[in-house]
């Protein structure tokens, strides 16, 4: 397939893979990019595609990349705050890319503040905290890394949300256990 013709091929299914990419996404900018991702990553494997086969080819091609968007670390990044204070693996963004400078720099003071209040945690409670709330860690895996066992982990995170609320909260700050 030559440039001419992919070009047509393009023109007759930018609208089907903008489409497919904004069901996923629900934003038109994010929609627009993951269609040119398309049929970037379409133009530079065009040989591997048999030519009676171009509408699902592409068709599956932009149903990856949103997929493969929604998933991404970059996407994940900003959680809402739970019950407790501290974010959630929902996946809810606490605050979408359209807001305004001034909403964005309060959302990361937030999670500095947050970040900050996690490291000041004393032990056991910091470790365990760091590697479950920071860096998305099972249960089951900080376990493993520290040497405890599950049951002990569970409560010492218990513990650590209970001193966290209060730091929160504006109490608490010498990282004993209320």
């Amino acid at each position: 397939m030559n440039d001419a013709q992919f070009g047509q091929v393009v023109a007759q299914y930018e609208k089907l893979v903008y489409t497919i990419c904004y069901q996923y996404t629900k934003n038109h900018h994010t929609a627009q990019d993951l269609a040119q991702e398309t049929f970037l990553s379409a133009y530079t494997h065009r040989e591997s595609c048999p030519a009676d086969s171009m509408k699902p080819w592409l068709a599956r091609i932009a149903t990856n990349k949103a997929k493969d968007h929604l998933k991404s670390a970059y996407n994940r990044r900003v959680r809402t705050e739970g019950e407790d204070g501290l974010p959630e693996s929902s996946g809810t963004v606490l605050f979408a890319k359209e807001d305004s400078p001034e909403s964005l720099a309060i959302g990361k003071e937030t999670l500095e503040k947050i970040k900050g209040d996690i490291y000041s945690l004393k032990e056991p409670y910091h470790k365990v905290a760091v590697l479950y709330f920071l860096e998305e860690k099972s249960v089951e895996e900080i376990a493993a890394s520290t040497q405890r066992p599950p049951k002990t982990v569970h409560t010492q995170l218990y513990r650590a949300k209970r001193l966290l609320q209060e730091k929160m909260k504006g109490g608490g700050e010498d990282g004993a256990v209320p």
